[in-house]
């Protein structure tokens, strides 16, 4: 008896429901609707002709047919992304792209100056930019739809960087806010404040942002979680939290209702060029030397191994 042609994004949303066993959960992992979560999976049972999911008060459980169908769409999807990321890298390859991956905006005149070393090195290849959330600290690393990123320390695992500037923290608050009228604040004044949090995703990064190991074991408020710098500076403008950044950031990000001071207490943040693990190609290697040359003609401090 023949089978419906199934969809991967139906299989996609099945392994998610059957990772976390709840709808709930999934659904805000997948960033869709809970109902539309639930109506994709009825779709996937109607194709498949059987049921794959159980809800009870409970919670959800894994039917018998549920379990076979696991591990079997697991391998579909991991074969199915790792032939699209070759896919993706081979015609980069052949149109001679680089793919940049970065999550901010890096300003301080660093861009324009590798765009211009990478021609000479590489004048055969163009780079593309990708700007990445910070549900993915690697900015497009870890899963290949970028070859080189542009990133602030800490990473994940598996990446190798050259650090290209190092920078004091600051903190971007509302205007109205007690402590805005200070030249500088203290750490110790903002230890109690809400803040504006990458999401928990970010790993690390979100910690350091955070300053987790500045705190002595006093935990952060969070006042809300965003994924963008968009989002950071609307949620710090309507009053939500407070947010720490490069000092260097503080120019390119300024908005209306916000104000933005250095802070005491914090150790630097740095920005690096990154890329995967023993990823040796040519046009790599240049990228990085032209970050390294760039950092060093626009006067940021000298780069240091990662």
């Amino acid at each position: 008896m023949a089978i419906m042609d199934v969809h991967l994004r139906d299989l996609r949303y099945f392994v998610a429901v059957a990772d976390e066993l709840s709808f709930t959960r999934a659904a805000e992992r997948l960033y869709v609707s809970q109902p539309a979560l639930s109506k994709q999976i009825r779709q996937l049972e109607q194709a498949m002709r059987a049921t794959l999911l159980r809800r009870d008060p409970r919670g959800v459980t894994l039917t018998a047919a549920g379990a076979l169908l696991l591990p079997s769409a697991r391998r579909l999807l991991e074969t199915w992304d790792d032939t699209a990321r070759a896919v993706l890298a081979a015609e980069a390859h052949d149109r001679r792209v680089l793919r940049l991956g970065m999550q901010t905006s890096i300003g301080r005149n660093l861009y324009p100056a590798v765009l211009r070393r990478f021609a000479e090195l590489k004048p055969d290849w163009r780079l593309t930019l990708r700007l990445c959330e910070w549900t993915d600290p690697s900015a497009g690393l870890l899963d290949e739809s970028s070859d080189a990123a542009f990133v602030w320390l800490p990473l994940p695992v598996g990446l190798e960087y050259r650090v290209l500037l190092n920078e004091s923290r600051w903190v971007a608050l509302p205007m109205d806010h007690p402590l805005a009228g200070r030249t500088e604040i203290d750490l110790a004044d903002l230890l109690d404040e809400p803040f504006v949090a990458l999401p928990e995703q970010a790993g690390p990064m979100r910690d350091f942002w955070l300053a987790t190991d500045e705190r002595q074991g006093r935990p952060a408020r969070i006042g809300v979680e965003v994924s963008t710098p968009d989002e950071t500076f609307e949620a710090i403008a309507s009053g939500l939290g407070i947010h720490l950044l490069a000092a260097g950031n503080a120019d390119i990000y300024a908005r209306p209702g916000i104000t933005r001071r250095p802070v005491r207490g914090l150790s630097p943040c740095q920005l690096a060029v990154a890329w995967r693990h023993g990823d040796a190609r040519a046009q790599v290697k240049a990228f990085v030397s032209a970050c390294e040359d760039a950092a060093t003609l626009t006067g940021t401090p000298d780069p240091v191994p990662g």
